[in-house]
């Protein structure tokens, strides 16, 4: 599981294992036996993977599962879009998990309504939501359904 974990990490923060290996100064073959569960980091490099991806000591090594994420730095604002798209995801996964038990095929993941919505979005996000849109309706048209 810590392997797992670490190739997860390495690959959502698009890192490659010669990367990774470079900003720890260890070999990639190194990167790659922790991945595979051969062997498992040393403290002094989980504690630098836990640096390099933000997250706890204990989810690297699978004690918990929970991620954090320090939103300290932002502004009361930038704060309240995060609790909002918390919200929404939380609502969303409930939702979908209720609508699975009783028999429905889990839907197409849809963000409209936070582009639709009053608050204004970072532009980022909203440019990644915007792009999600525009593959969705690539799809839609190579793809009608009938």
């Amino acid at each position: 599981m810590i392997g797992e974990n670490i190739k997860n990490l390495r690959e959502q923060n698009n890192y490659s294992q010669i990367a990774l290996s470079k900003r720890l100064g260890i070999s990639r073959s190194a990167v790659n036996a922790w991945e595979m569960g051969i062997s498992i980091p040393s403290t002094q490099y989980v504690i630098e993977l836990a640096k390099i991806f933000k997250v706890s000591a204990d989810y690297i090594l699978d004690i918990e599962k929970s991620e954090t994420v320090n939103i300290g730095y932002l502004k009361k604002e930038e704060k309240e879009i995060i609790h909002i798209l918390l919200n929404y995801f939380r609502k969303y996964r409930f939702a979908v998990e209720f609508m699975h038990e009783l028999g429905y095929v889990h839907p197409q993941e849809d963000y409209e309504e936070l582009l639709d919505a009053d608050y204004e979005l970072p532009k980022g996000l909203k440019r990644t939501l915007e792009r999600l849109r525009e593959e969705r309706e690539k799809e839609e048209k190579e793809n009608p359904q009938k």
